[in-house]
């Protein structure tokens, strides 16, 4: 008998989640959750739910979410984090406080409370897999980007921490790392456009750790740009 397989995606009405929804729904899912701050209509023969949910910083808000999931227990579990934002452009020294605060919550804080929630689900099934979208300055520090790229840096550390923790009941862990996402906003500012990483790139990426979940696990992997 097939296994199922069930795929969950946070911030679907994002840029790259736009992108996401389209292109996992040509997967090889059985059934799939689409959590979004904005519902939008969606015209597929698969099996979904879409579910709004308000500000994810809120752990009340975030085990709502996880409440609306139909868990079985022979089934896989798949969850892909579009949720992301960005504030640069200025020296630490310059930095708001409250600005380094918001770059934690919405790049940390969703991150540690999906890691939370979805532990406690697939302790409970026949396993999973976790993907984040990470940044690949995390990895090399740049000037003038210290908030993002400290809260994107904490988030791979918390991918290494879930990988370990998660062999225990068959979860893997991964998060996908890009410079700049291709989008009409970042090519505004993006001068050389071969940083840019397209969203469908991306998803390429997160479905290729999907699909290997049992063996590849704690890892940020680094998305050169490939856009002209």
């Amino acid at each position: 008998m097939k296994t199922k397989k069930v795929f969950l995606l946070f911030g679907a009405s994002g840029n790259l989640g736009n992108t996401a929804v389209e292109y996992f729904l040509d997967q090889d899912y059985d059934h799939y959750y689409f959590f979004t701050r904005k519902m939008f209509e969606l015209k597929t023969t698969k099996k979904y739910d879409m579910i709004s949910i308000s500000d994810m910083t809120k752990e009340e808000n975030v085990a709502q979410a996880f409440q609306s999931i139909v868990l079985e227990k022979e089934s896989n579990y798949f969850l892909f984090s579009a949720i992301g934002a960005y504030i640069g452009g200025e020296a630490i020294a310059e930095t708001k406080y409250s600005d380094f605060m918001k770059m934690l919550n919405i790049n940390l804080s969703t991150s540690f409370l999906l890691s939370k929630y979805f532990s406690k689900l697939v302790q409970n099934t026949n396993g999973g897999s976790i993907c984040f979208t990470s940044a690949k300055s995390s990895l090399y520090p740049e000037e003038n980007r210290g908030a993002y790229n400290i809260s994107k840096n904490a988030v791979n550390v918390l991918v290494k921490t879930l990988a370990l923790e998660g062999k225990r009941f068959n979860l893997s862990a991964n998060a996908v790392a890009p410079y700049v996402i291709d989008s009409a906003e970042n090519r505004e500012w993006v001068e050389d456009k071969s940083l840019l990483v397209s969203s469908s790139e991306i998803c390429q990426m997160v479905q290729s750790l999907f699909k290997n979940y049992k063996t590849v696990t704690g890892n940020i992997i680094e998305l050169p740009g490939s856009i002209g």
